[in-house]
């Protein structure tokens, strides 16, 4: 027999609207980050052209995508970067500097492989290794306070 009901039709409906209502008005958002740590213990960061600071390495997860394959794709068109394993979740951390629903994934990597030195390009304006005691100038406050929480046993903040 059909469920031909209007009140449960009426209901589905509404549930529906209020699924897409919710979906579209408060969607999360997620980025990933690396810390890509060599064997003498330096860190890859990277200088983007609009926005200024030194910065690890990451972006956006994309719709349909992994938080690890959008942590492969950032590596390779950022850093020209491979992993050679699976990399270890440090923490998520929200950001509110970018939205109300913004989270950020970081990840520490210290098994990989760099296919070449990285150019700069219309979004890198500079990439590298950097000795942990001697990070340039510039380095961002979210970006020493990772580092300072994976490598120093600070308490990792719930903030980026």
């Amino acid at each position: 027999m059909s469920d031909s009901h209007p009140a449960r039709g009426a209901s589905r409906f509404v549930s529906w609207g209020l699924h897409t209502y919710w979906r579209f008005s408060r969607g999360l958002t997620l980025g990933v980050r690396a810390v890509v740590l060599d064997d003498r213990d330096r860190v890859f960061l990277i200088r983007h052209t609009y926005v200024p600071g030194w910065h690890l390495p990451g972006g956006g997860v994309e719709t349909g995508e992994t938080a690890l394959e959008a942590l492969g794709r950032e590596l390779r068109e950022e850093a020209c970067i491979t992993l050679d394993g699976t990399p270890d979740l440090f923490g998520v951390y929200f950001n509110r500097r970018i939205s109300r629903r913004d989270h950020v994934l970081v990840y520490v990597i210290r098994r990989f492989t760099v296919l070449e030195v990285k150019q700069p390009d219309r979004e890198i304006a500079e990439a590298g290794f950097f000795p942990l005691d001697q990070l340039p100038e510039g380095t961002t406050g979210a970006t020493r306070a990772r580092l300072a929480e994976i490598l120093k046993g600070r308490p990792a903040s719930a903030n980026w």
